[in-house]
């Protein structure tokens, strides 16, 4: 790695950036394991739009890819009208 001032502040900026999306995609992870986990179809319509918008702010930042968000998106919505 060269030393000059703009490398250093580049490396600072990517080991931050890179923390904070770690931390916000796993606590999305985290909401759509639970999601997931629920038995009562009130509860889950209840909580798919704080995921879906979860999802969908990880793409706008480029954290995943708009299509997987599409994708788990659609996953989401096919489980929860599954549930009897």
């Amino acid at each position: 790695m060269a030393n000059h001032k703009a490398t250093k502040k580049s490396t600072r900026k990517s080991a931050s950036r890179r923390d904070h999306n770690r931390y916000y995609g796993k606590t999305t992870r985290n909401a759509i394991k639970n999601i997931l986990a629920l038995t009562e179809k009130e509860a889950a319509t209840e909580q798919l739009p704080k995921v879906i918008s979860m999802i969908d702010k990880l793409a706008k930042n480029n954290v995943i890819h708009k299509n997987k968000a599409g994708h788990i998106k659609s996953r989401l919505a096919k489980r929860i009208a599954a549930i009897a």
